[in-house]
């Protein structure tokens, strides 16, 4: 039986070194962690479980027969982050690179199906030098299966993607479809074509930091929704952000014990904005003065900094925040903020995640660039994504909300349950000064001045909205935690269904 014993350790000993010391020094040396060491730090102490630590690669062509490293070059299992089950897997660059085999891509399957099957999230870290070259087709054919699964699972478990290396060309389809993508800087990267490529066929010189490194997908591409200076910063912040997930599309969102008062008033909140309509605010510090012991995990931070998207806890339970930024852009919506935002929406309403909006908006962006560029069916997506959300929707308006934004921004029109407005909000078709001119168009600019004044009198205030019953409400600013904690409990036992259909046609 010893002897047994003894074999059973020598190979466990064997799979755990993947490529061998050299390797993993080298990995040590460039500033990574090796996969292993990556799941260690992801799942809480002594939880990981793994599967197919025995596994090894088919392939016979071109001398593969002659190295078979245990594991074939990816770590797969489950464990828990704070005691919550989760799958992941972490490709080991120390065999082979981490390229992806026959084999690789099964073990990769295998974990997506079972988390499918018992409703938990799947984390993946990539670290890869792409499909295995000595295996062909084989290797081709294995990505488009872990794609098949990252396409079944979308929408039904959260999916993190964790670029901890080299991710290029077809392998990068696998993370674009995940929920989340989190880089490492100056480690990780992301291009379909690489740097050699681009050169040979478009003559462009360009590094692969440039074109495909975590300043480029969180700052200019969108792809990444964050990025980190190392590998422990990023697996902390992913363990941050799966404390805010349920586990599959049929649980609750998570709640956790809470100290924050529900009745906290924010008198500071009062004077949050200017008495200058045009002059700008942070956002950021309603959001936080809302927020449980104000914390607020942000998504794509550097991206379309005109809109904020990310995660706040209200009562311990997890909600989605989307804000417009007035400190940016004045806060337009454009193209690049209707993306976001919207991505995030459909996100909060796949798993049932209440929404939160803070609303002051003036308008979308105007110029030729933004037309040429699509922006009508780039803000359709986000007009679209709240008016299918089915989830609790709970909008504050805070100064302006103007024109066609206005309706976008999970308006009472788009089935918002709670629409509330600050004292200051300003609801209208446009600015008042713009209105005056077109209605009033040949006066004297003494008399517009006078109409202005009017229309300003008249309509820069959310009493005529509220008139019509489309705000609830018009509060006091330091009262906002109090009332949007107590709609959002209101609407725990909400429930509402859009008409059946296979899937719906967003505007891509």
């Amino acid at each position: 039986m010893k002897d047994h014993l003894d074999a059973l350790a020598a190979r466990r000993a064997e799979s755990h070194l993947g490529g061998g010391q050299a390797r993993i020094d080298a990995q040590h040396a460039k500033g990574k962690l090796t996969a292993r060491e990556r799941i260690d730090l992801l799942l809480d102490q002594g939880s990981f479980e793994e599967f197919d630590a025995f596994v090894t690669h088919r392939a016979i062509d071109f001398g593969m027969q002659d190295s078979t490293p245990m594991g074939d070059g990816v770590v797969t299992g489950w464990g828990t982050i704070n005691g919550r089950m989760v799958y992941v897997f972490s490709q080991d660059f120390t065999v082979f690179g981490g390229s992806l085999s026959e084999t690789h891509a099964q073990k990769i399957c295998k974990i997506m199906d079972m988390a499918m099957q018992n409703g938990a999230p799947v984390i993946g870290i990539n670290d890869s030098g792409g499909a295995r070259i000595q295996e062909g087709v084989a290797s081709l054919a294995g990505y488009a299966e872990v794609f098949q699964r990252n396409i079944m699972a979308s929408g039904v478990v959260p999916q993190i993607s964790l670029i901890m290396g080299p991710c290029a060309g077809g392998a990068v389809y696998s993370p674009a479809m995940t929920d989340f993508i989190f880089m490492v800087r100056d480690t990780s990267y992301m291009f379909v074509t690489g740097p050699d490529v681009v050169k040979t066929v478009t003559n462009e010189v360009v590094t692969a930091e440039e074109l495909g490194g975590a300043t480029t997908h969180t700052k200019k591409s969108s792809v990444a929704d964050a990025a980190f200076a190392n590998d422990v910063e990023a697996i902390a912040e992913c363990r941050r952000l799966f404390d805010f997930l349920p586990l599959n599309n049929r649980k609750t969102v998570p709640t956790r014990p809470f100290f924050d008062d529900v009745n906290r008033v924010e008198d500071s909140l009062d004077t949050l904005i200017p008495d200058n309509a045009n002059a700008p605010y942070d956002m950021k510090e309603l959001i936080l003065k809302l927020a449980d012991e104000g914390d607020f995990h942000e998504l794509q931070a550097d991206f379309a900094r005109n809109i904020l998207t990310g995660f706040i806890r209200l009562e311990g339970s997890t909600v989605g925040v989307v804000a417009n930024q007035p400190m940016v852009l004045a806060g337009c919506l454009d193209i690049d903020s209707s993306r976001k935002a919207a991505r995030f929406v459909r996100f909060c309403d796949a798993f049932e995640i209440p929404i939160l909006t803070l609303v002051d908006v003036p308008g979308f962006l105007p110029g030729t660039s933004q037309e040429y560029g699509g922006v009508i069916k780039h803000g359709a997506k986000l007009l679209f994504a709240y008016g299918e959300a089915t989830v609790p929707k709970v909008t504050v308006i805070t100064r302006k909300a103007y024109g066609g934004a206005y309706d976008v921004m999970a308006s009472k029109h788009l089935r918002g349950d709670f629409n509330y407005a600050w004292p200051t909000a300003e609801i209208a078709v446009m600015g008042a000064k713009g209105a005056t001119e077109i209605i009033y168009r040949g006066r004297s600019t003494e008399e517009i001045a006078e109409r202005t004044k009017e229309y300003e009198d008249r309509f820069a205030n959310p009493f005529v909205a509220a008139s019509k019953g489309f705000i609830d409400e018009v509060i006091m600013p330091r009262s906002t935690r109090r009332r949007v904690c107590r709609a959002f409990a209101s609407l725990r036992g909400k429930s509402l269904q859009n008409p059946w259909k296979k899937h719906d046609n967003i505007p891509l």
